[in-house]
């Protein structure tokens, strides 16, 4: 628009017209403007004139300072879109300012180291031992409302840390603890996965401590935790170890000898008031499926190192029940 008014005001010039007002195109240095046609020579026409003052009056309508020299520079900024405009006027106007992006806290040291030893990829092997002699007759399984005895060497007392109680293919063991008699005291050897991929490892390893003379002995185990081992085996496709063997479920004859006499017949109740144990810092066993999946996350391994403990726990119990239970020669005839 400068260089048109320039052109405009230069043909007024040739024409003899000296009353030419001041406008903000005569800052324009002359090396900026172009040269005008050698034929340019006709007075200006009337409608030149009207022209000139429209194109001036619009000039300064727009132009806040109409006698500063015009900007050669070129603008590079972003443009917005009309709809993007919009909503940074409005955001102007209700005082709102962008969130500067939240700092992440800086990265403690978390204590996860795991009790035993690592003897797989992510399989840890945690072994203790309990002063507890092994009986030298054999037990005799009149508590059990069973015919015969057993032999201590042949038992291996056993319980699982599972996910949760609700069982299916979605629920797997993440340890598993189990307890025998060796060179005359209570072994106790615990299987604990450091992450999913190892539990087809713990699987072919507990398979390994059964024989075809195994009797294994838990607690509500022929109800839960068997059933959900021989699930993890099936879907690991590896060959059940526990089909066959015979098993000893401490609840039910716990059951018959105590119902009725304490609040109920949970291990710890029955560990507490029947074999005089007490347990210091026990972490329960519904904070266990917690404690592991916080590890998997990244967490500390403060909590499982706890429900290592719990699990040893209950295995050495179990040995001392079953032995209060085939000491005790009084029947109980109430069903199970």
């Amino acid at each position: 628009m400068t260089l048109t008014l320039d052109k405009l005001r230069a043909l007024k010039r040739q024409a003899g017209a000296t009353d030419t007002p001041a406008s903000p195109a005569s800052s324009v240095p002359s090396s900026l403007r172009e040269p005008l046609p050698a034929t340019a020579t006709a007075p200006v026409a009337p409608w030149d004139a009207v022209l000139h003052q429209d194109a001036t009056s619009r000039i300064a309508a727009n132009d806040p300072a109409p006698h500063a020299a015009p900007s050669l520079e070129v603008d590079n900024a972003p443009r917005l879109s009309p709809k993007a405009a919009e909503v940074d006027a409005l955001r102007r106007l209700l005082g709102l300012r962008e969130r500067a992006p939240l700092l992440r806290p800086r990265a403690r040291n978390v204590d996860r180291t795991l009790p035993g030893i690592e003897i797989d990829a992510g399989l840890w092997l945690i072994e203790s031992q309990v002063t507890h002699a092994k009986p030298e007759a054999p037990l005799p399984l009149a508590f059990a409302r069973r015919d015969g005895h057993v032999d201590a060497d042949h038992l291996l007392f056993f319980d699982t840390e599972t996910t949760g109680l609700a069982g299916g293919t979605g629920t797997r063991a993440f340890m598993i603890g189990a307890a025998d008699w060796f060179d005359g005291a209570l072994r106790v050897r615990q299987l604990l996965i450091a992450n999913m991929a190892a539990e087809a490892a713990m699987l072919r390893t507990f398979a390994s401590w059964l024989t075809p003379t195994t009797v294994l002995a838990s607690y509500n185990g022929r109800s839960y935790d068997a059933p959900l081992l021989r699930t993890r085996y099936r879907l690991a496709r590896q060959k059940d170890p526990l089909h066959g063997l015979d098993h000893l479920d401490l609840l039910h004859p716990s059951r018959r000898r105590w119902r009725g006499r304490w609040e109920n017949c949970r291990l710890a109740t029955i560990e507490r008031e029947a074999l005089r144990i007490l347990r210091e810092d026990d972490l329960p066993g519904s904070q266990a499926p917690a404690a592991w999946l916080t590890y998997l996350r990244g967490g500390a391994s403060s909590n499982l190192r706890r429900v290592a403990e719990h699990n040893r726990q209950d295995v050495a119990t179990l040995a001392q029940l079953l032995l209060r239970l085939c000491d005790d020669t009084t029947e109980f005839d109430t069903p199970s």
